[in-house]
């Protein structure tokens, strides 16, 4: 057996897989706050779980922002850093099973890579993500908490809290149908609940991502746009970028391990 590792080493969550080959083995995530401690934690878990013996492992490929701490091997593995954004790329292709497209990475802030075949390079992003939506939520519903924030989100009613073009015109704009987004918390009263904050700054998060990733796709002549990363987990991200195909045109696509993508591209570049 020889399994190549891939490990993703982020702000705050450690990602794993194992691809033998093009077969994407037991994906994991640690959380630690140190990165070294959750390369070595995931990497042990991951042994552990599928029965595995150093001899199995052939590589161990690293990226992510927490890469710089690694040494030159894990237990005397050869272990390698990976571009980041060659990671994202590929790894957004491989679980979409696309040859080119946007992938865009949520994370604690947004990045967007165009990707095609085995090239990747990186187009832009924003500061918006994951990051935003917690700062947001502390401030404006006392919520600390990723789960307890998808939790309040339950039953609200953007109505509450958005303005959307009907609201400013009767008039049918062809570009812009009823529905759309004319001001996020351009409509936020007194009679708004938590829930309508909650989902207010979800929709706010993702809308942003979704509109600056329309245009990195328009500027790479591509329709295809693929979602990975933590955020990809949060149960109104297929809904919200739903909402936004017929208006621009594109196609949001959410592959299965969406939020193993990086970790799953950085194994892959072993044969590079």
């Amino acid at each position: 057996m020889s399994i190549v590792i891939g490990i993703d080493v982020g702000g705050s969550t450690t990602k794993i897989v194992g691809m033998d080959g093009e077969k994407l083995i037991s994906p994991l995530m640690v959380k630690a706050s140190d990165p070294k401690a959750s390369i070595y934690g995931a990497f042990g878990k991951f042994m552990d779980d599928n029965s595995l013996r150093l001899g199995d492992i052939l590589k161990v490929m690293v990226t992510g922002v927490g890469s710089s701490a690694l040494d030159d091997d894990i237990y005397g593995i050869f272990a390698q850093k990976v571009d980041e954004f060659r990671a994202i790329g590929r790894g957004g292709l491989y679980l979409s099973g696309l040859d080119k497209a946007i992938i865009v990475s949520m994370g604690t802030g947004t990045a967007i890579v165009s990707a095609s075949g085995k090239e990747a390079h990186h187009v832009g992003g924003t500061g918006m993500g994951g990051g935003t939506l917690l700062g947001l939520s502390n401030r404006m519903l006392n919520i600390r908490d990723f789960n307890s924030l998808v939790k309040t989100a339950e039953g609200g009613n953007l109505n509450h809290v958005d303005l959307f073009v009907n609201d400013l015109t009767s008039k049918y704009l062809p570009t812009l149908p009823e529905g759309t987004t004319a001001s996020n918390f351009g409509r936020i009263s007194d009679l708004a609940t938590k829930s309508d904050i909650a989902m207010g700054i979800i929709n706010l998060v993702f809308q942003t991502i979704g509109v600056t990733s329309v245009f990195a796709a328009k500027i790479e002549k591509t329709k295809k746009i693929v979602l990975i990363g933590t955020l990809t987990e949060v149960p109104y991200t297929k809904l919200i970028f739903a909402g936004l195909e017929p208006l621009y045109g594109v196609e949001f696509i959410l592959p299965k391990f969406a939020e193993y993508a990086t970790s799953a591209g950085a194994a892959l570049c072993t044969e590079e």
